[in-house]
């Protein structure tokens, strides 16, 4: 996991960690499914932590079903 350095102009940037196999409960069961962290950093100046947020949730919906992008 890692956190990502905003260069002048950006206004933000994701930092995109390795897929690993990880424990997870699924259907109240424990189970191994494979987890990626991804991390964002903002200018706040330039975009609001609110919208930041929404964004990274959108992104999260696209990285789970890329097949969205086709819709």
């Amino acid at each position: 996991q890692s956190t990502a350095v905003i260069n002048p102009p950006q206004s933000a940037i994701i930092a995109v960690g390795a897929g690993e196999k990880r424990p997870v409960v699924k259907n109240d069961a424990l189970a191994i499914a494979t987890v990626m962290s991804c991390t964002a950093t903002f200018d706040h100046r330039v975009v609001d932590g609110a919208v930041g947020a929404q964004y990274l949730s959108e992104f999260k919906k696209i990285v789970e079903r890329p097949s969205v992008l086709l819709i």
